[in-house]
Order: structure tokens, then sequence, then C-alpha cells
């Protein structure tokens, strides 16, 4: 008896600001990659098809790009931050 399948997998690459083609709101899109694999007794083996979407966090619309607008959007949000660092505390020096 042999036992085969397939398995969706979903992994979030960035977290982007674009303005949604659906509500026309400017709100939080999650870059998503979706891969779907085959497996041979519940072990994947081979990646079958891979899609890349975006959603709107606002109205949940979703919308698919091509692999070179994924890796644009992933390169944008990546140089978007500039090095900085969100959230912690300066560095203070205290004489006591």
């Amino acid at each position: 008896m042999i036992i085969f399948g397939t398995k969706g997998y979903l992994y979030q690459l960035a977290i982007l600001t674009l303005v949604c083609g659906q509500c026309g709101n400017p709100a939080a899109h999650t870059l998503r990659k979706r891969v779907t694999k085959f497996t041979l007794f519940f072990v994947p083996l081979l990646p079958i098809s891979t899609k890349y979407l975006t959603q709107c966090t606002f109205c949940g619309a979703e919308q698919k790009v091509t692999k070179e607008q994924a890796e644009q959007l992933q390169t944008q949000s990546a140089g978007g931050q500039g090095g900085q660092t969100y959230g912690q505390p300066e560095q203070q020096q205290h004489r006591f």
C-alpha cells in the first residue's frame, strides 16, 4: 500500500503598507508565499506549485502577484526600514 497526497504551506514574507486595490485604503498588506508539495507516506518531497499573494489587513482582499513582483516588494520592505530599530530605548550613561 502506498500513501500519497499533497500538503500546502503558507509562508509570510513581509508586511507592507500599500493602497488596497479593493477598498482603496492605505493599509498594511501581508506578502505571502503559498507552496503545495507532493507527499509520500506523509513526508513532503517535491513542490508542485508556488504562488505569491498580498492580503489587505483592512478588508481581507487577496491579490496574486508574480514572483518578480514579490521579490521587488520584499526588497522594498527590507530597504524601507533603513537599518533603524524601533521600540528600543536609547543608551544613556548615568553618573552617580
